[in-house]
């Protein structure tokens, strides 16, 4: 089978993220499909641009297309998303005469992308399917007070319902979101939920030890010192809502002195978090460059507990499907969760404690909560999360399951 995956965010081991699209297409091929990622050459979720062109990554064939360069969400990145479509449409042609796809994917986060896809699927006669990583229109309405009459809003809602009507399957990320859906027009027999997950390679192969350096460094002066270490390593952006912990920070230094907490990764907030900690001498909090995917699993070795949290926000009644918590559960580390959502991978595998979101008090009550206990129950909780993410979210099983929903 011949799989033509378009998604403007496409990374890959060598660019950075996002790595959904090269996972699930290294794992097709091995399966024995050709798969083909069209994905623009820029994009601000990514540590190291392509050259425009094509290329090929582990088996992967992609076509970067040259696009204009943006920053944050303003009309460069329209421009650019704009640029990136059009190009694509005018391809379509050559697309469905020369790679002649059987399944033609629209997973661009932005919905405008199911009508390129539904061209080329319709030249070439083959199946449409349209991805779902977040609901948009309704995310930037939601978290960025975007107003539903906006131009652009309205542009996505449109393209959001031609992709419910017009789509043969559609695949989510999100495990609730099926009542929105319907309510844009989508038979729910369409449906399959296929969530986010982890590489085993990442976790074997091709995983190093943490490097030499600042951070590892403090890590074993840390444990010298007996020190427990929470840490964190993402994304330092608005939705990870990192103030909250950084409040809890400044209450634990009273309640638990003998507590380091330890931010690793980049972002547009990390700045502004860094002069907090040193404006507020939070001295039991210290702030990390990110390092690279390899050595995200010799990281998490030295978390005794690993945080994760979330902004207080109706969107996530839909579900969330974060992949630093699928790493966490990996390396079996007892995760507290601060989320209210309308799913919780930590509650339904029992590999931590959830708290309520935007609540420094819960934070602080409940890292208490979890150094309390016995270090066996702690060591129960990281053999659940990894067993848990084992079972239902390795890639080949997450790729058996999309193309099962694919295929008649």
């Amino acid at each position: 089978m011949k799989i033509l995956l378009i998604n403007h965010y496409a990374g890959s081991p060598q660019h950075g993220m996002e790595f959904r699209p090269f996972y699930l297409a290294r794992e097709w091929r091995r399966m024995g499909h050709q798969v083909l990622i069209l994905a623009s050459a820029q994009s601000h979720v990514r540590a190291k641009s392509p050259e425009p062109g094509v290329q090929v990554i582990d088996g992967v064939n992609y076509c970067w297309y040259d696009t204009p360069a943006y920053q944050g969400n303003g009309l460069g990145r329209v421009r650019n998303i704009w640029s990136f479509c059009s190009q694509v449409w005018r391809d379509a042609d050559v697309l469905a005469r020369d790679f002649a796809p059987d399944v033609v994917i629209a997973s661009s986060t932005y919905p405008m992308d199911v009508w390129v896809a539904r061209r080329i699927a319709k030249l070439s006669h083959a199946k449409l399917v349209y991805e779902v990583h977040d609901l948009w229109p309704l995310s930037p309405i939601e978290l960025s007070g975007m107003s539903p009459r906006h131009p652009f809003a309205l542009l996505c809602q449109k393209a959001e319902n031609d992709a419910y009507r017009d789509a043969d399957v559609v695949v989510s990320m999100l495990p609730k979101a099926q009542g929105h859906m319907a309510a844009h027009g989508l038979d729910l027999a369409k449906l399959a939920i296929v969530p986010n997950g982890i590489t085993l390679d990442e976790w074997t192969s091709v995983a190093e030890p943490l490097a030499a350096g600042p951070l590892l460094t403090h890590l074993c002066e840390q444990k010298a010192l007996g020190r427990r270490v929470l840490g964190y390593a993402g994304s330092h952006g608005l939705p990870n809502a990192l103030d909250v912990l950084l409040d809890a920070a400044k209450r634990l230094q009273t309640s638990a002195p003998e507590l380091s907490i330890v931010l690793v990764g980049g972002g547009h907030e990390k700045p502004r978090l860094a002069e907090r900690v040193r404006a507020e001498g939070l001295g039991n909090v210290a702030l990390f460059e990110p390092i690279p995917k390899t050595q995200i699993p010799g990281l998490l070795a030295h978390f005794d507990i690993a945080y994760i949290g979330w902004q207080r926000t109706p969107i996530y009644r839909f579900g969330i499907a974060p992949n630093k918590l699928m790493d966490y559960m990996m390396a079996r580390r007892p995760v507290l969760h601060s989320v209210e959502a309308g799913n919780d991978p930590v509650a339904e595998a029992g590999a931590g404690l959830t708290v309520a979101p935007e609540d420094s008090a819960a934070v602080e009550a409940g890292v208490l909560r979890l150094a309390a206990l016995p270090a066996e129950e702690l060591k129960a909780m990281g053999e659940r999360g990894r067993a848990f993410v084992l079972a239902h979210h390795t890639y080949p099983i997450l790729a058996q399951r999309f193309l099962k929903a694919v295929q008649p």
